[in-house]
């Protein structure tokens, strides 16, 4: 079975009250447990008064590097919920962090299970999801003549462009339209040396 895997960009936050006691659910997208601590560290200081910081993240595009925390909470109340959450989501490269003030109110194993599964689940409702796509990217060089050809080729996506007395183009494809595009390419460059030099690159999508 193939996991598809998903992705975020930005910073996310949402709160829900819950008997009183306050959840703030935030999401990072992280790629390093260097950053992870950074932000930890400054959550912490953020929320200073807070009840309890606690956290899950997952790192890698197979999802090898996981951890969760109660920080303090009744054991595998608060961070393995967060964890579950965002495997079930087939998240990675993120990191929940739920900051609980508390109300007065206890509310049991089972209520902490299910306000952190609901803090997070709610976070990940208003979070852009991506998926990762190979893509491959080349530098050509082009005439004028040429890029005004090589534009209209709806499937590739020009990512950066430098006028010199020639076009200097980035150029993205689908890995799928790697023969498509050396075909191409051959035709409107016909003096060109037929060899190009792809690099594998991965970009996330919607």
């Amino acid at each position: 079975m193939v996991i598809i895997l998903r992705y975020i960009k930005n910073y996310y936050e949402n709160t829900i009250i819950i008997n009183k006691s306050k959840f703030i659910g935030q999401i990072y997208s992280v790629s390093t447990i260097d950053e992870i601590q950074e932000i930890l560290k400054n959550t912490r200081k953020k929320y200073y008064d807070a009840t309890h910081n606690c956290y899950a993240y997952i790192l890698g595009d197979n999802q090898e590097i996981q951890k969760c925390s109660d920080d303090g909470e009744p054991q595998k109340t608060a961070g393995a919920p967060i964890l579950d959450v965002l495997k079930k989501q087939q998240m990675t490269n993120i990191l929940v962090i739920v900051t609980r003030y508390f109300g007065g109110i206890l509310l049991g194993a089972g209520g902490l299970v299910r306000a952190y599964s609901e803090a997070t689940s709610k976070a990940l409702d208003i979070a852009t999801k991506y998926i990762k796509k190979d893509v491959l990217e080349i530098v050509l060089p082009l005439s004028y003549k040429a890029y005004n050809q090589v534009v209209n080729l709806d499937y590739i996506n020009i990512v950066d462009i430098n006028y010199t007395m020639d076009v200097i183009c980035t150029i993205r494809i689908d890995k799928v339209y790697e023969s498509k595009f050396t075909a191409d390419i051959n035709n409107i460059l016909q003096e060109y040396d037929n060899t190009y030099e792809f690099e594998l690159k991965n970009e996330l999508i919607q």
